[in-house]
Formats: C-alpha cells, sequence, structure tokens
C-alpha cells in the first residue's frame, strides 16, 4: 500500500536491532484517518470470507482492526497481555516480543470466540512470528477457524512470514520491508 510505505518513510525511524519505531502514527499517536484506510484495505480484501471476528493483540493492532471489524460490521476482540483478575474462563499462550525480548502471556475470555467463528487475525506488525503462533495457538483452543492474518508492517526478512505461509494461511500485508540497509528501508 504506497500511502502507507510513504509515511512509514515520512515518519518511520529505524532503531538498533532492526526495530522500525512507528510511535508517530500507529503505536503512541494514532492517526485515525490512516488506520481507516488501512482497515478499509484489509476488510476489502477479506471481504468475501465470511468473517464473523476480527482479533488482534492488545494495543497497537487496536485501531486499524477496529476499523476492518467496523468496515466488515463484526466485532474485535483483542488478546491481553496480561491477566485481570476478572477474567473467569482464560484461554492463554505465551510468546515472547521480539520489540521488548521478555516472554509474556496472551489471554482471552474463551466465550468471545467459538468453534462458530471464523476469524481474521490483524496485527501491526509481523518479525519472528512468535506473537502470531500464540495468536494461533488460543484460536486452536477456542475451536474457531483461521481464515486469514492481515498485517500493516511486515518484515518479510524475518522468519514470521515463512511460518504463516507454510501453514496454509492466507497472509495480507500492507508494507512489506525486505530490508534495512545503511539506515534506509527497503519494501519489497
Amino acid at each position: 500500500m504506497k500511502l502507507l510505505e510513504d509515511v512509514i518513510l515520512e515518519k518511520g525511524e529505524i532503531l538498533e536491532g532492526n526495530i522500525l519505531k512507528v510511535d508517530s502514527f500507529m503505536n503512541h499517536q494514532i492517526d485515525p484517518i490512516l488506520m481507516e484506510k488501512l482497515g478499509i484495505e484489509f476488510a476489502e480484501y477479506f471481504k468475501d470470507r465470511k468473517i464473523t471476528k476480527v482479533l488482534t493483540v492488545e494495543s497497537s493492532g487496536i485501531a486499524p482492526s477496529l476499523m476492518c471489524a467496523l468496515k466488515l460490521q463484526v466485532p474485535l476482540v483483542f488478546l491481553k497481555k496480561t491477566q485481570p483478575s476478572t477474567m473467569r474462563q482464560p484461554l492463554t499462550s505465551e510468546v515472547f516480543s521480539y520489540t521488548k525480548n521478555k516472554a509474556y502471556t496472551l489471554c482471552m475470555e474463551k466465550h468471545f470466540l467459538n468453534n462458530d467463528d471464523i476469524v481474521l487475525f490483524i496485527d501491526d506488525f509481523l518479525a519472528n512470528g512468535e506473537a502470531f503462533r500464540g495468536v494461533e495457538n488460543i484460536i486452536k483452543q477456542s475451536g474457531a477457524r483461521l481464515e486469514g492474518v492481515g498485517i500493516v508492517i511486515e518484515k518479510s526478512f524475518q522468519k514470521g512470514h515463512e511460518y504463516i505461509i507454510s501453514q496454509g494461511y492466507d497472509l495480507y500485508s500492507l508494507a512489506d520491508i525486505k530490508a534495512f540497509n545503511n539506515g534506509k528501508i527497503i519494501f519489497k
């Protein structure tokens, strides 16, 4: 998506360890007009899949996922990274965050997904695919079916892409980074 690539080039910042900082428009300050366009793009791509729920991980995936869910007219469920004391029947999965360099537990109330649900997972980034594996595990526990994966920014030079494709999921990324080269972003 050219619009997103242009915003990344203009406002993104490459940090040590191939981390792309996009906090000026997506994961600290949010550009609602851009998020709406991202959501519409995902909804258009997956519109014929009979999606019943959009799923994401808190917190940076919420804005584009909500816009997609709105366009598809289905609920959005987001997995939490900390289990609240009010959660009665949690589904959980352990994941490791590449960006934060630490492990955490994804969780959600069991009754928000069931075997009648057709799920579209949307997230802000795909790198090594650790968050995705945790999400996949929770979806399997719920009995729901994962129909597609939408990623705002993919780093296809890392192993997440290969894993998702090898599992047979339809992966749609809006901006695909094939490399960082001397402080510059190279899109696929």
